[in-house]
């Protein structure tokens, strides 16, 4: 669980899982016996942190040729809490060309961005914040971060992750913390009382089985971290595993904190740490940490140095140097722990400092977003102990992402490297939350990705090309642009499934896919990106691969993906109109095939506008069969194969 801080004046909590702001119960104000607006139900699902809900119906609200400020705000801002970057993007697009617009809409609009590691992109909207304020200081951080980040795309560390497959899920698994052959860590039930931010069950914690082939046989674990109701996890243990320090929300109503907003009242509550001692006859004695006080703030996040005797966490105590600190509490003789002291401003800073470990040889590991890193959470390593530390180190790529990193514990230690277990919502996972083992070891073989870039059209050479490269067509691995001759290179490793995707102003993209599985010697594997210009008035292309079921208009899944690059685009050429015309096959009456394709451009024009484009700059136009691809006219004797390339969508540029 992140311990919560509050963003800009919305009182919403920073992020969904890691925030200590839990919305328990909802009193409203008697209304009159008028059936609740539209706008009204939105506003109330959006207050109480109910964000799926909320934006299903703010984006009703915005598909109107002069949408509201407020709707596109809590459009992007709904998509963003819920760690839809893309969509969140397709809204801030929206949002920074409202006439309305505030300049700290460029912040959000940034943040998505580099969450997605766009980071050239996210220099631009800091720059127009910058520009706008005069403000540079204020985004000195993160414009160091942009910088940072592309460097380390383009040269990763040795670091070699794994998606630990065997608890990941669907849903949120974080915080994997290693004691004895058991690893104990946070995850979301299937089933069970849910939390109104994401709809998913409240926390639990896990433990499983630690081997060669990595974490298995996942199950809830059966003592007492897990009652009390609410969000528990993660857990930390000490060295001899007998006792556990979980993090959990408080249960009781005397530290319920109160906010009241738009006439309703909202009741939220803190985290704590909670003690639980084996007492080796298989009952546990539990207490509260001496210095809870979930009326006042939240203590989480524990931390034991190697030798046992300091206890650090996370926490929004008074006294501190922004929002979350890291915090330590030492062991005195009677067997309690001290008066928690703060770690300092070496480590801490205006941001959050959150998942403090300590290494075999005292190295603080933690995550924070208050120093330049690659966007969301960072992890970093200090040098010290207590409060003397020294300046942090960023861990770089691909220990850490554009999305959120945290919860790195380092699990061994020797003379080759380290080995462990880290948390990240980067693209690629199995959910939301997804638990990766680390590790580094010396490649046997060699494996280079030499590539060029080149105009379509005419054949030259592009430089300038950002070229990216996905594990698997998901994950980033690395990122760079091509040289003056538009050549790049990349070193990759074997046994593994890439894809190369080329970006450049004022082209399409493209992309390739290069495999190295069965690859047992070093080798050199070439790679051609042959990008297209952009439009021009009067060009048309076929959606490829977008097809309807026979005699049906809706969006097929296959088909969503499809048009969500069109989304891409129409976002990325803010000045593009297009015509979107649905074809049908010959089979059925004239009349209903025009009705038919009528009715499917508009579905494609409708699913475009639930993703952020603009009603206006979109024209549905049904062709039925007047234009067929092939022979397949009435009467012709066709294949099934051969009806379905009939029923398809064209897009045709109307201005640019």
């Amino acid at each position: 669980m992140r311990l919560g801080i509050n963003k800009s004046d919305m009182k919403i909590p920073y992020t969904r899982y890691l925030a200590a702001a839990l919305l328990l119960a909802v009193s409203l104000p008697v209304l009159s016996q008028e059936q609740p607006s539209l706008r009204d139900r939105a506003d109330l699902l959006y207050r109480k942190y109910e964000y799926a809900g909320a934006v299903a119906l703010y984006g009703r609200l915005a598909d109107t040729r002069h949408p509201r400020l407020v709707d596109l705000e809590r459009l992007a801002e709904g998509y963003r809490l819920m760690n839809d970057y893309e969509s969140s993007e397709n809204w801030y697009a929206r949002l920074v060309g409202h006439g309305d617009s505030r300049p700290e809409h460029l912040l959000g609009y940034a943040e998505v961005l580099r969450a997605q590691g766009k980071y050239a992109e996210a220099k631009q909207q800091l720059e127009a914040y910058a520009s706008r304020t005069g403000d540079r200081a204020g985004v000195s951080v993160q414009l160091a971060g942009c910088d940072s980040a592309e460097a380390w795309l383009a040269s990763p560390t040795p670091h070699r992750l794994r998606n630990e497959a065997g608890v990941n899920t669907s849903r949120s698994e974080f915080s994997a913390f290693p004691s004895g052959g058991r690893v104990y860590y946070a995850g979301e039930p299937a089933s069970g009382e849910s939390y109104g931010w994401t709809g998913a069950a409240y926390l639990r914690v896990y433990s499983a089985t630690a081997g060669t082939a990595g974490l298995s046989s996942p199950g809830l674990f059966e003592g007492p971290a897990n009652g009390g109701g609410f969000h528990a996890g993660p857990v930390a243990a000490s060295a001899d595993g007998r006792t556990l320090y979980v993090t959990r929300t408080y249960p009781g109503r005397s530290g319920l904190q109160h906010t009241r907003e738009g006439g309703h009242r909202f009741r939220t509550h803190a985290l704590e740490l909670y003690v639980h001692r084996d007492n080796g006859d298989g009952s546990w004695s539990s207490e509260p940490f001496a210095h809870n006080d979930p009326g006042s703030y939240s203590v989480g996040h524990a931390a034991l140095s190697p030798d046992g005797r300091t206890l650090y966490f996370a926490s929004d105590m008074p006294g501190g140097h922004g929002g979350t600190d890291i915090w330590y509490s030492e062991l005195e003789s009677g067997g309690t722990w001290g008066r928690p002291v703060n770690a300092g401003p070496s480590v801490n800073t205006a941001g959050d400092e959150l998942f403090p470990s300590v290494g075999p040889d005292g190295t603080l590991y933690y995550s924070s977003d208050g120093l330049a890193g690659m966007g969301g959470l960072d992890i970093f390593r200090a040098e010290g102990s207590r409060g003397e530390w020294s300046r942090p180190e960023n861990l770089r790529h691909p220990v850490n992402s554009p999305g959120d990193d945290f919860a790195f514990v380092v699990s061994g230690q020797d003379g080759s490297g380290m080995r462990g277990y880290l948390s990240s919502n980067r693209r690629g996972g199995a959910g939301g939350d997804d638990i990766y083992s680390f590790g580094w070891e010396r490649p046997q073989i060699i494996l280079l990705l030499k590539g060029t870039s080149s105009d379509r059209s005419t054949g030259d050479r592009l430089a300038g090309v950002s070229v990216s490269l996905y594990d698997g067509g998901r994950e980033l691995v690395a990122r760079r642009s091509s040289d003056g001759s538009g050549n790049f290179e990349f070193a990759v490793s074997p046994g593994h499934r890439y894809t190369v995707l080329g970006q450049k102003a004022g082209y399409h993209a493209d992309s390739a896919r290069v495999s190295t599985e069965g690859i047992a010697t070093s080798d050199t594997l070439e790679v051609a990106l042959l990008l297209e210009p952009v439009f021009r008035k009067g060009q048309a292309f076929e959606l490829e691969d977008i097809y309807y079921d026979f005699d049906r208009h809706d969006i097929r899944p296959d088909a969503a993906a499809v048009l969500d690059e069109l989304v891409r685009t129409m976002r990325d050429n803010p000045t593009l109109r297009v015509e979107l015309s649905s074809h049908t096959d010959s089979r059925g009456s004239h009349a209903y095939n025009e009705a038919l394709s009528q009715r499917r451009a508009q579905s494609a024009v409708d699913y475009l506008v639930s993703r952020g484009i603009a009603r206006e700059r979109m024209v549905a136009q049904g062709y039925g069969e007047r234009r067929l691809a092939n022979r397949c006219a009435d009467g012709v004797p066709c294949s099934r194969e051969e009806h379905q390339a009939n029923r398809r969508t064209m897009v045709t540029v109307l201005d640019y």
